[in-house]
Parts: C-alpha cells; structure tokens; sequence
C-alpha cells in the first residue's frame, strides 16, 4: 500500500539528507507537507561508527525533521550501483511514496556513491511511472526533481536558494544526532573543510547562502528546468 508525501529525499547515506537538506525537509513540515526520507545504504562501510548505531541515529535525526517515514534501501555502501536490481528497488520505494517532490544530491561529486545515487534516483524516478515495469506497486512518476547543492564539488549556480532561517536550529540539531560521524570532525565527506568543526562549518555555509537573499540561512538548490515566475512585482531580496 503506498502512502503518498508531498517530497522525498533520496540520498545515498544515513545523514545526507540532514546536511544538504534538512532545511527545506522542515520547511515543508512548517507548511503542512508530509516528507519522507529514503536511505540508500546502511553506511556500513563508513570509517566511523557502525551501521547499528546510524541507523539509532538516523532514527532521533527523523523524529527531529518529523518526516512521516524513514526507510532504507539495504544496497550496498560503497558500491552502489545504478543497475537493474538496484532501480527496481528505488523504483518500489517511489511508488510506496508516491511523492510530488524529489531531492537528489547533485550528480557530481568525489564520493561515488553521491553520484550513482543521483543517477539511479532520475533513472527511478521515471521507471516508476512506467505501467508496466516490472516491480511492486502503482506506477507514479514524481512531478518534479530538485538537486541540493550544498557539496564543495557542486559546479553550477543554485536555480533558487531556500530561506531556513526559522528552520536551522532544528536542521543543526537534527546533524547533530550524528555523534559517531560528527563529534570532533573538520569536515564531513564533500563538505568544504575550512579548519572549522563540522557543525559551525554548516552554519558557516548555510550562512553564506543567506546572505545572498538578504537572510540569515539558506540552502541551495538546481533544476534542470527553467524556473517558473507569475508574479515579478512579488519577487524578493532588494536589488539596490
């Protein structure tokens, strides 16, 4: 049975999804909007930690961001793969979900399972509309895709920035259920290492990208497609 949400995060390990967008997973909250997260390994591989302990702390990072479910694909960490196999399992996790909205991570990146995990996502997200694709199900085909772009690799211009500002202490509180990977730590996989700890590095960067819509924290985000106006007289953020 398919318990359909308005947006789904699809990222490749327990935490992504809290240090690229978790900011806009609680705004939709704030807004009404049912969210949900779907892990796409256990983080097994990781150097810190263990897969038992991410996954008791994926749990106290969910409750915190109060998405509506949290489930994990079980593919392999560090060897994810955009094959058959692995689309029909993101593809019968689409159709549980049955989202408007997915978040995928930027299609480049040093970590090869960040960029698998967005190539595989796209891949799922149009086979789960196909009737007649061989996996559990009704066919969905999410509306739209976003791409969070908060990784240093990330070579393009945000399409459009979120203000989180009402939302970033949760966000921070949320990266913080993850002590295991977090606590002591200059820097998180792709996230830019500036000598600062991993947590004022976040403020650090979310701050940056407020400041360019005139608040105090945003996080940014790309979309293959042009960006729809109707109204330029509403537009925000002062030109001079």
């Amino acid at each position: 049975m398919s318990m359909p949400v308005d947006l789904l995060a699809i990222a490749a390990h327990r935490d992504d999804v809290e240090l690229t967008c978790g900011g806009l997973l609680l705004k939709a909250l704030d807004q009404g909007y049912r969210t949900a997260i779907l892990d796409l390994t256990a983080g097994e591989s990781g150097t810190r930690g263990s897969a038992e302990l991410r996954a008791r702390e994926a749990d106290a990072a969910a409750a915190i961001l109060g998405v509506a479910e949290r489930r994990n694909a079980g593919l392999s960490d560090a060897h994810l793969m955009n094959d058959n196999a692995s689309r029909k399992v993101v593809v019968e996790a689409i159709r549980h979900f049955a989202p408007r909205v997915v978040i995928l991570p930027f299609p480049v990146g040093r970590h090869p399972d960040h960029r698998v995990a967005s190539e595989l996502g796209r891949d799922a997200c149009y086979l789960a509309g196909l009737a007649k694709y061989p996996a559990a199900g009704a066919a969905h085909r999410p509306f739209k895709v976003l791409y969070s772009l908060s990784y240093r690799e990330d070579p393009v211009k945000p399409s459009f920035l979120v203000d989180i500002s009402a939302q970033f202490d949760r966000k921070l509180a949320a990266i913080k259920c993850y002590g295991s990977q977090f606590d002591g730590a200059k820097s998180a996989g792709e996230i830019f290492p500036t000598g600062q700890d991993l947590y004022s590095r976040v403020e650090t960067q979310n701050g940056y990208y407020g400041s360019l819509i005139r608040t105090r924290y945003a996080e940014p985000y790309y979309t293959h497609e042009t960006v729809l106006l109707d109204d330029v007289v509403k537009l925000g953020v002062q030109s001079m």
